[in-house]
């Protein structure tokens, strides 16, 4: 018998959970939340409780023992800037995911769930690599404009592992390693992984590098102000929703799923295709752009995430960037196992875990 982990990840309206024993996957569900049911709350934090009784329900159905856990480890969230790793959650991490230190995110409440349960069964609680971690060099923070500092916002949890899945398979560290990590899904980030640090990337979320499905990435900034003032948009959240959710592939096909972009395309619709295609380009650009960064010593391309899967879509990417360095697919997300890792690492004493202090 191994260490028994459970690791939460939540959703804007889904909790997902999964039991490992060591890296063996026993369990894995997605429990969904209606719509109707999350707009009872007035604020992300004001779930948990809800949270935790519909994973509790869900444990005792399937007569799993939670005193059985070893740890409990849980998808963290928008903290202050940290770098990579594995952290306890202290005192000072529930303060900071209570009051969304830096944004009301689902995120924010994996480690608080993480931290409820482990406190009811007596075991640590945890969280790996969050949506925080950012290991910029110094150099890469500047933006061009002293008020606007470059801040790392990126899929680090699934980067990460991807890439550690990727340097165990050539017998080496992912400390040995420069990397390019390209990860398409929803959200869209690439980041250039220098020997185990992110040390630079492309945000997709604050309008940084390529667009993704319904992301517009970084657009001309002339025309950018002048629509902020065109009076079309009335506030500033509603600035930010038409780049972020009302804007890249949905804004221009009205889907943001990649299948029926590829349907329209089939059907002849030449949009559809020039659309795909600048997709391709802008994403090669961003992965040229980080190779510089490393100097042009690249190991590998990695290309990751829910978009991954389509082949055609890697093969184009290759097309562009395979003279840098081999292009390696590892489509989909390894987020739950990535997350029973961070734990086991410290469980088994290959690493100690990280002490977060507020700021």
């Amino acid at each position: 018998m191994g260490k028994k982990i459970l690791a939460i990840n939540p959703g804007s309206t889904s909790t997902k959970i999964a039991i490992f024993d060591d890296e063996t996957l026993v369990n894995e569900t997605g429990l969904n939340h209606p719509v109707s049911e999350m707009n009872k709350f007035p604020t992300t934090f004001s779930q948990l409780d809800f949270r935790y009784e519909v994973i509790m329900d869900y444990l005792k159905s399937i007569n799993f023992d939670i005193n059985s856990l070893d740890a409990c480890v849980g998808r963290g969230g928008y903290l202050h800037p940290i770098t990579a790793g594995t952290y306890t959650v202290n005192d000072a991490i529930k303060h900071d995911l209570e009051i969304a230190l830096n944004g009301d995110h689902a995120a924010n409440l994996g480690g608080l769930l993480a931290r409820k349960i482990g406190e009811q069964v007596g075991c640590p609680s945890y969280i790996v690599d969050p949506t925080a971690v950012d290991e910029l060099q110094d150099v890469a923070r500047l933006s061009g404009m002293p008020e606007i500092k470059r801040v790392s916002k990126i899929h680090a949890l699934n980067m990460r592992a991807v890439a550690r899945e990727y340097a165990k398979s050539i017998g080496k560290k992912m400390e040995d390693l420069n990397l390019v990590v390209a990860h398409m899904g929803g959200g869209c980030t690439t980041g250039a992984l220098s020997h185990g640090k992110m040390i630079d990337m492309f945000n997709g979320l604050d309008g940084d590098g390529a667009f993704a499905p319904t992301r517009s990435g970084a657009v001309p900034v002339g025309d950018l102000i002048r629509l902020c003032y065109s009076g079309k948009y009335a506030t500033v959240d509603d600035m930010m929703k038409r780049a972020v959710g009302d804007a890249g592939i949905a804004a221009y096909l009205g889907t943001a799923d990649m299948r029926e972009v590829n349907k329209m395309i089939e059907n002849g619709d030449e949009n559809a295709k020039l659309v795909k295609e600048a997709f391709i380009y802008q994403h090669a650009k961003d992965i040229g752009s980080l190779s510089v960064v490393m100097k042009g010593k690249v190991d590998a391309i990695l290309l990751t995430g829910g978009i991954a899967y389509g082949k055609d879509i890697t093969d184009a990417i290759a097309s562009y960037t395979e003279w840098i360095a081999p292009v390696v697919v590892i489509p989909g997300e390894r987020e739950m196992i990535a997350l029973a890792q961070g734990a086991l690492r410290v469980l088994n004493g290959e690493e100690e875990a990280k002490e977060y202090e507020a700021w």
